[in-house]
């Protein structure tokens, strides 16, 4: 998450725009638009998924969200974390779709794409990045190769998972740049996991945007930014929140208990106070009151191993259609399972 300007203090750790956006829109009129930012909303398959495109346009959105401006395209759909391959298959696609619309042209000859799997291989809530980038459709050895083997609009795919800086005792973004100056792609797509404000979106959520990454950012480990400058090609990130902050947690917790006394208990004075507070209001007094080691743990789901297979399968299928549109999903599992 990005710390800059007054947001550092006003905002519960998150990574993603849509939750910012929310938190701004709160309180305010319903038909209420936020100072250079562009939010468009679609619901599919019944509701069972809701896609989101916050476009941060100017400077004033950029100030207003505290994050750079470009797109984020957030895709919800709770049904992700279960067993259910028919609708994976939908939001295969709906991510398809969106890394599509991100992609840089690259003049009708076959797009060089470097595939960047963050996080620490040996944390299972932040092995994303590492199982996408084991997964993915790798072909740019055939086409050094043996370029006869392969179509025109098949990417020149690589993939690496560089580890995080406690093993490597190096800046993640070094390695990265190492790399990319060597391989030349049009394009990186990073994947990583996030933090979220709210429990609900905990491995439902993907989020998609074009303005780079800060591995590490989602525990407040921020380093060396990856983007188009740093790097000097278009960086696109896409991230799940896989952990919410114990500070998130308890706050939720008070906030259920606000309306549970608002149904069934008499009126007190801290029955009062908790009525008048906001959720933000919550999460502040909550994390005034935690110690300072119980308020840096992360909490995630005891399911996180199962789920992690689904959102890496997810993930890698979706950037494999997206980079070689010629190939459908049952030609790319052919060579990838």
């Amino acid at each position: 998450m990005e710390k800059n300007n007054e947001k550092e203090n006003f905002f519960p750790r998150t990574d993603l725009a849509i939750e910012i956006s929310d938190v701004l829109k709160l309180d305010q009129a319903e038909d209420y638009q936020i100072p250079g930012v562009e939010i468009t909303e679609k619901s599919i398959e019944e509701g069972e998924v809701k896609v989101t495109r916050v476009r941060i346009l100017d400077e004033e959105g950029e100030n207003q969200m505290g994050k750079p401006k470009g797109d984020y395209i957030t895709i919800e759909c709770p049904g992700i974390k279960q067993n259910n391959p028919s609708l994976h298959e939908k939001v295969i696609d709906l991510l398809a779709q969106s890394i599509t619309s991100l992609l840089p042209e690259h003049e009708n000859r076959p797009l060089n794409v470097l595939i960047i799997g963050l996080g620490n291989r040996f944390a299972t809530p932040d092995t994303l990045g590492p199982k996408v980038a084991n997964q993915v459709f790798v072909t740019r050895h055939v086409a050094l190769k043996a370029p006869e083997l392969i179509e025109d609009d098949v990417a020149h795919l690589s993939s690496f998972a560089p580890s995080v800086m406690g093993l490597t005792g190096i800046e993640t973004a070094e390695i990265i740049r190492g790399v990319a100056e060597n391989v030349k792609p049009d394009c990186i797509i990073a994947i990583d996991a996030l933090a979220a404000r709210s429990v609900s979106r905990i491995n439902s959520t993907i989020q998609i945007s074009d303005t780079g990454i800060s591995p590490g950012a989602g525990v407040g480990n921020k380093r060396k930014e990856l983007n188009e400058t740093t790097i000097g090609c278009k960086v696109i990130a896409i991230g799940v929140p896989t952990v919410v902050d114990t500070a998130t947690l308890v706050s939720d917790t008070l906030s259920e208990i606000a309306k549970l006394m608002a149904k069934e208990a008499d009126h007190s004075p801290l029955f009062d106070i908790l009525k008048e507070a906001s959720h933000d209001d919550h999460y502040h007094l909550v994390k005034e009151a935690l110690g300072d080691e119980i308020k840096e743990l992360f909490v995630t789901p005891k399911e996180i191993d199962e789920i992690m297979e689904y959102l890496s399968s997810i993930i890698s299928n979706g950037i494999n259609i997206a980079v070689h549109p010629c190939m459908t999903l049952k030609d790319i599992n052919k060579y990838t399972y």
